[in-house]
């Protein structure tokens, strides 16, 4: 099934993502590809992310769909403008690809080319305003396409805010944009994802959690200095501190994700997951299956 349909049957998905080589070695996406077969019902390749240099998600995308697989279109703004970003959406629909998640982009201060230029010509919830004119047939400036687009759109959001009210205002602007579905920033604070689903599900979306393993205590900490909307409690931190060696705190880490994604599940708190395995895909049949997921 499609992703559309699959998140409209009322399953509870499980989406991925790959990050594209920094190369054109696909060899190890396509052994990931594999991996994944039958497991989870799409995933995304992402779009520069970081502000890294990789090959395109396009590219990505088109290798994945030939695998058989569903594939999530991540776009940004950060480095096209608009006629550049309308040119690949309309590029990817024709080779296949049905799936797009609108993204705003990391600044490029974050990533490996410091000195690059950005761009945002327009943000998030623009985009999402433009992938649904493309599908009512018509440019950004309302010349008619010879032929429309039929995309699927998702848009991104951060549940765990302190203070949510700006987030739930965006999330709501990129409802009436056109977003069917959203990803979320990695969540950790089951209580604070739960006052934020209260309001989503009044808006009658799908909303997929952020799952992001975390590797160590430093690692937490580093994201609750670091990053806007990420909040990791402190007896996690305690459990990944309590763990004697870097292999036994990855092994805690990917435990508490099965937890979060099992209390997720059986609660019915959200649609599904959307996991970011950063540095270790491999272990994503592994969290799965540690959470209930899989039957193998």
């Amino acid at each position: 099934m499609s992703l559309q349909e699959v998140l409209e049957s009322g399953k509870f998905v499980v989406t991925a993502e790959i990050a594209p080589p920094k190369g054109t070695n696909t060899d190890e996406i396509k052994r990931l590809l594999d991996l994944y077969d039958g497991r989870v019902d799409a995933i995304n390749a992402t779009d520069n992310q970081s502000a890294v240099m990789r090959m395109s998600s396009l590219a990505l995308s088109k290798i994945v769909l030939d695998h058989g697989s569903e594939p999530v279109l991540q776009m940004t703004c950060r480095d096209r403008n608009r006629i550049a970003l309308q040119s690949d959406l309309l590029g990817a629909h024709a080779l296949g690809i049905r799936n797009v998640v609108a993204m705003t982009g990391d600044h490029v201060i974050s990533g490996d080319h410091k000195q690059a230029k950005t761009v945002y010509d327009v943000e998030s919830v623009q985009l999402l305003q433009m992938i649904r004119s493309l599908n009512e047939g018509k440019d950004m400036m309302g010349t008619p396409l010879q032929g429309s687009t039929g995309f699927y759109a998702g848009a991104v959001v951060t549940p765990e805010a302190n203070p949510l009210e700006p987030q739930l205002i965006k999330f709501q602007k990129k409802i009436q944009a056109g977003a069917k579905y959203f990803q979320t920033q990695a969540i950790y604070d089951i209580t604070m994802f739960e006052v934020f689903m209260s309001h989503a599900k009044k808006m009658g979306t799908k909303v997929l959690a952020g799952i992001v393993v975390l590797k160590s205590e430093r690692m937490a900490q580093y994201l609750n200095d670091n990053i806007a909307g990420i909040r990791v409690p402190a007896e996690m931190i305690a459990e990944l501190a309590a763990a004697p060696t870097k292999a036994d705190k990855l092994e805690s880490g990917i435990r508490m994700a099965a937890r979060l994604i099992r209390q997720l599940k059986e609660e019915r708190i959200c649609d599904g997951i959307h996991i970011m395995a950063i540095g270790m895909e491999e272990r994503v049949p592994e969290i799965m299956q540690q959470a209930g997921l899989l039957s193998d």
